[in-house]
């Protein structure tokens, strides 16, 4: 893939994961949380386990065991919290917050995988952080939307890692179906036991669950798990700084929610701080240039 195509297709699936959060937002309206993204989760799964159904398949338990647990976190634990997250706070603050993810991936790959990485990398982990605090620190009292969003993009981090670990096993097609399958059981399991579970049908309710399972879930599930797997999950998920940036744009157009200053400046600060994490800089690619040459 040339890098042409690369950043299309990262630009693609930011966009779809950028305007998830008011389209959902507006789902919200006919259905509770965890049952609108329950749904979401099983039919965009149904569809694209139909679509892949020839492909290479799970040969093991195992494999079922990791594709369950990488849809837990990826569907189950992201998406429900971002959503349910949106009790509380606007969904461009929800987009932020979760997509600190290239910042945890960091942090958690350090601590559980030993990956090694820069100061210029951690100086970008204490920026992106300062920006999450200055974001809503502002605020006169953070809200349970604040830590449950939080809770999202750990869960975001962790699965970027595990699909980065487990993901060369798969055909990552058949992957994203499965793993939205069992997350998408695991939130209608869940909102059975906390919601009152109702679908108001209507042409605006069919429409956004449609977007919601073709482009948000098959489309931008499918880019971006074989973006992970061609490329550093540090450095691809770096680029989810695009996400709250569609995801704030989106939310202003489509709920006509208010963008306040401290939230931008926050914002800019979380930018810079990704942007250091992913900036390789000159000395470092004429140290790799020399090493390839012949002794």
């Amino acid at each position: 893939m040339n890098k042409f195509q690369y950043i299309g297709l990262i630009v693609l699936t930011t966009f779809l994961m950028g305007i998830a959060f008011p389209v959902g937002k507006i789902g919200m309206l006919y259905a509770p949380p965890f049952l609108l993204m329950g749904v979401r989760f099983v039919l965009a799964g149904g569809l694209l386990a139909i679509i892949v159904a020839r492909k290479p398949q799970p040969r093991s338990k195992k494999q079922w065991v990791q594709a369950a647990v990488i849809g837990l976190l990826q569907s189950a634990g992201v998406m429900g919290c971002a959503y349910y997250s949106m009790r509380w706070i606007t969904s461009g603050e929800s987009s932020i917050i979760t997509c600190t993810n290239p910042l945890l991936v960091i942090v958690l790959g350090a601590l559980l995988t030993r990956a090694a990485y820069r100061g210029r990398q951690w100086l970008g982990v204490a920026i992106g952080f300062i920006g999450v605090v200055f974001t809503f620190g502002l605020q006169m009292d953070i809200q349970p939307g604040t830590f449950i969003s939080f809770a999202g993009a750990v869960c975001f981090a962790s699965a970027t890692l595990l699909i980065k670990r487990w993901g060369s096993a798969f055909d990552l097609t058949v992957l994203a179906s499965y793993q939205m399958l069992s997350g998408g059981i695991a939130l209608l399991v869940l909102s059975a036991f906390t919601e009152h579970p109702y679908f108001i049908i209507t042409s605006t309710s069919i429409s956004v669950l449609l977007a919601l399972a073709i482009l948000c879930s098959i489309v931008q599930f499918s880019i971006w798990f074989n973006l992970l797997r061609i490329g550093d999950p540090a450095k691809t998920s770096s680029f989810l700084f695009l996400v709250p940036l569609f995801g704030v744009l989106s939310s202003w157009l489509l709920l006509g929610e208010t963008v306040e200053w401290y939230v931008g400046v926050g914002g800019a600060f979380i930018c810079v701080g990704i942007f250091l994490v992913n900036w390789e800089g000159k000395t470092v690619k004429m140290v790799e240039i020399t090493k390839e040459q012949p002794a």
